[in-house]
């Protein structure tokens, strides 16, 4: 127990050191996925993205898979996404099941896949098969868990019965410059935050991907879930594209990784 709390102590502690210049870095340039980065006194600055018109395929349709985007607000809280004045309109069951959760209990720190809206803070792409044809599949890869969702584009709607999973069925279409994903048949595992935003297997989500130019990207979300939520509300979040030649690494989380008092740490 000695020798825990004597490493718990120093892990505190470095951390303590490593937030100084992390802070100084976001006070000097407004950190975030493309800002100054200072850790143990190195800064690294990278250019602004590119607010050039945006790339398109060979058919016009706007290409969003040349590069890496990332998220410029951090996963913590879904209510991030709201317009000024508002909040989650959760149910008073869904306030119960939310306040219940402990950090322990995030599906995240037991290796399980994030559901939508949670790539933020890691990169994530788009993938696209096309030729000279329209897409008709879109993937969306995250460096978080290695995950991947699949989204159908050849027009087929979604199946009359679903088994729940993480990601949902998801087809997409576009609407002049914009990317639509609609998805049903969530399962109610994935929380949409840290703070542990619930929802339910009615859970009805259509994203709207619009690059607006080369180098930003906005994602528009409408959640409809009458278990969880007193009526459909949308969220908006931007992503900035990140410098040419980045690319996703490895995210090992596997089998038997273990969070809190089943790994050993209080």
């Amino acid at each position: 127990d000695v020798m825990k709390d004597l490493l718990v102590s120093f892990i505190v502690a470095a951390l303590s050191v490593l937030a100084v210049p992390l802070a100084a870095a976001q006070a000097q340039g407004g950190g975030g996925g493309l800002g100054p980065v200072d850790a143990l006194g190195q800064q690294v600055r990278r250019p602004p993205p590119p607010t050039t018109p945006p790339p398109r395929l060979p058919d016009g349709t706007i290409d969003l898979g040349d590069g890496i985007w990332v998220y410029n607000t951090f996963g913590a809280d879904i209510g991030m996404g709201l317009k000024k004045g508002e909040t989650v309109p959760l149910l008073p069951s869904a306030k119960t099941l939310m306040a219940s959760r402990k950090d322990a209990d995030d599906p995240e720190n037991w290796c399980l896949p994030p559901g939508v809206l949670r790539y933020s803070p890691y990169p994530f792409r788009f993938i696209q098969n096309y030729t000279h044809k329209k897409p008709t599949h879109m993937y969306i890869l995250s460096e978080l868990m290695r995950t991947f969702r699949q989204v159908f584009l050849d027009g087929r709607k979604h199946p009359p019965e679903l088994d729940p999973t993480w990601f949902g069925h998801s087809i997409g279409w576009y609407e002049q410059d914009t990317l639509v994903i609609d998805t049903v048949g969530f399962n109610d595992k994935a929380w949409f935050d840290r703070k542990g935003t619930p929802h339910t297997e009615q859970l009805h989500t259509v994203e709207r991907w619009t690059r607006v130019d080369f180098g930003h990207l906005v994602e528009e979300v409408t959640l409809d879930d009458p278990g969880a939520f007193s009526r459909p509300f949308t969220v908006t979040f931007q992503a900035t594209l990140s410098n040419p030649g980045d690319e996703l690494i490895e995210y090992v989380c596997q089998e038997n990784n273990q969070y809190g008092i089943a790994s050993g740490v209080r």
